[in-house]
Formats: C-alpha cells, sequence, structure tokens
C-alpha cells in the first residue's frame, strides 16, 4: 500500500510566510505606556476611534514627556534645590526621602510601577526644598517640565489643577500621618507584620536597609524581624 506523503508547516513557517491565516497587529508606538499611564493617573478612558477633547488633552500632555532609563541610586531630586520635573513610572522603584547634613535618611515614601510623581508641597518647588527623590531599582521614567505639565492642566479650565493636585496630596498625607501613628502605637514586630502584607512587592525589590528607615527602626532590628519571620 503506498502511503501518501502530507507536508507539514511548522507556526515559524508560517510567520515566516506572514500566512493569511494569522492576524497581524502593528506594535505599540513607545508612547502607548506613556498615553496610558497619562489617561489612568486623569480617569480618562482612551478611544482610539473617537478623538474627543479628553484624549486631545491627553495626547498634549505626552508631548511634554521624554523617556529616560536610569540605574539604582540615580538622583531625581535633592534638597536645596527647586523640584523642577514630573515623573511616570513604566518600570521600577524610585524612593522619596530626605536627608540630614550627617547622612541620616528619612525614607516617607516608596513609587512603584503607573505612579506619577510631582512636587506635591509648594515649598518643594522653591530652594527651601527638603524632599530628595532617588531611583531604588534601574527604572524606564517618563519626565517632564512640572510647569509646563501643571499650566497644560491648568489650561483645561473649571479647577482642574486643583482637582487633579488635592488626589495625590491627600495620599501622601494620608500614608505619612498612618506610618507616625504606627511608629508611635505598635511594636516593631507589629508594623513589620503589617509591611508584609500590604506592600509584598517591596520586599522583594528593596534593599532591607531601605525598607528598615521607611519602617522607622534601626538595620540590625529589621533583619532580626526578617529572621524570626522567615524561620517561625
Amino acid at each position: 500500500m503506498k502511503h501518501e506523503t502530507i507536508a507539514s508547516t511548522s507556526s515559524p513557517c508560517l510567520l515566516a510566510e506572514r500566512h493569511r491565516d494569522i492576524i497581524w497587529h502593528e506594535p505599540a508606538s513607545e508612547s502607548h505606556a506613556l498615553l496610558n499611564g497619562l489617561s489612568h493617573c486623569f480617569g480618562i478612558h482612551l478611544d482610539e476611534v473617537n478623538a474627543d477633547p479628553d484624549q486631545h488633552f491627553v495626547n498634549e500632555l505626552g508631548r511634554l514627556f521624554r523617556k529616560c532609563q536610569v540605574e539604582p541610586e540615580t538622583s531625581l531630586e535633592r534638597h536645596n534645590r527647586p523640584w523642577g520635573n514630573v515623573y511616570l513610572i513604566q518600570h521600577g522603584v524610585l524612593r522619596l526621602f530626605r536627608e540630614s547634613p550627617a547622612g541620616k535618611m528619612a525614607i516617607h515614601h516608596f513609587f512603584s510601577e503607573g505612579d506619577l510623581i510631582w512636587p506635591v508641597f509648594g515649598r518643594s518647588r522653591t530652594s527651601r526644598n527638603t524632599l530628595c527623590l532617588t531611583a531604588v531599582t534601574p527604572a524606564t521614567l517618563w519626565v517632564g517640565d512640572f510647569s509646563s505639565f501643571r499650566a497644560a492642566v491648568q489650561a483645561r479650565g473649571n479647577g482642574a489643577w486643583e482637582k487633579f493636585a488635592i488626589v495625590l496630596t491627600e495620599e501622601v498625607a494620608e500614608l505619612t500621618s498612618m506610618r507616625e501613628f504606627r511608629k508611635q502605637t505598635m511594636p516593631a514586630k507589629e508594623r513589620y507584620r503589617i509591611l508584609l502584607e500590604d506592600y509584598p512587592e517591596l520586599i522583594k525589590r528593596v534593599p532591607d536597609n531601605q525598607l528598615a528607615s521607611w519602617l522607622g527602626v534601626e538595620p540590625a532590628t529589621f533583619s532580626r524581624l526578617k529572621k524570626a519571620t522567615n524561620t517561625g
């Protein structure tokens, strides 16, 4: 009996031939992540079909940003200098902190993917700025001039800037006050437990000494808490 030979074609061959049964999509533009991030921060749903005013606004904001890749411990904003930029994190972790003349660090907040960071407090926009912003991990950022960014949002009218600004202002104030409350009322062991439950990703990505500073304990204490948890 003569067997019929059946030719088979693998997926790579189909890809090479741009086979008609495969649906091809054009790759997203480099700024796609930026526009999506901005629209999320402003609560805007982008419609690829209808160019409505909201979409036009996001597109205009996007033109203010440039892409930047930085290494760990890259200083982005420093104390005693006006904070000049706004940052949207595409990938990575940044820390917001103050540092004493002796080099002692007090970490106030960590920011990660999707966060938009700008000088919330008026003093930070002057030479009296006491806040620092530094990369914790390798980071891909979108960076824009803060004054231009604020002017673009203000141009929308109807108190657009005030409505936008108060969200992050309240969030930072609430997190800061809650962390201070916990430092004053909770033992270190309980604060460490909350850290594990609420910020599991930070545990994996942020060095222990920085987490210790954020938690308000000495590095040696943090190491004991970590060891006790891992062996418990």
